[in-house]
């Protein structure tokens, strides 16, 4: 098994890829070693001092560092990784799947039309830019012409994260809907 490994923009965080589908559905973030108990391969990888968090993208592994040098953290995160991928185990216990898809969306019942937009533009143009950069964005709410999304993964700690939201992601959505006035983060 060969396991590629990217830069992403964010300095703190590595993007690993396995080769293969990682995540069947969605995104999966995993801030903490508590968090980590519904993935094994989360435990494994939160075990590794200077890691601080863990991110499941569709074909990737993002893994977030507080501390250290990555030529000392890079071998020991892909053994953990090769090691899961052999032994065929599950990324996320059965119990725990859906359990961070619960949404907490806010938006007007008359505003439905609107959302519907602004989630079709960041589905089909931010989503896969921000997954190159091994993060993701997900909608979570609209009101007085603002748009609240959240940044994950790679994207939730870096320093251009505030550029992507206010001049890529804002200057896309206020030109394609022109209720939209801001963009802000969750």
């Amino acid at each position: 098994m060969f396991i590629q490994t990217e830069a992403t923009p964010n300095p703190a965080t590595l993007k690993f890829l396995p080769g293969g589908q990682v995540l069947e559905n969605g995104s999966r973030e995993i801030r903490n070693a508590e968090e980590a108990r519904v993935s094994p391969l989360a435990s494994a990888l939160f075990s590794i001092d200077g890691v601080s968090g863990v991110f499941f993208g569709p074909d990737f592994i993002s893994v977030t560092k507080s501390m250290g040098e990555w030529q000392h953290l890079k071998p020991a995160i892909l053994g953990a990784i090769m090691e899961h991928f052999i032994s065929g185990g599950q990324l996320i216990a059965a119990d725990a799947l859906g359990a961070e898809g619960a949404s907490d969306e806010f938006f007007e019942p008359e505003h439905a039309e609107i959302v519907a937009t602004i989630k079709e533009l960041i589905e089909a143009q931010v989503r896969p830019a921000v997954a190159s950069d091994g993060g993701d964005i997900v909608f979570r709410g609209f009101k007085d012409g603002i748009v609240y999304l959240q940044m994950k993964g790679a994207c939730s700690g870096c320093p251009s994260s505030t550029a992507t939201l206010k001049r890529g992601i804002q200057n896309l959505l206020c030109h394609y809907v022109p209720e939209v006035k801001s963009v802000e983060q969750a």
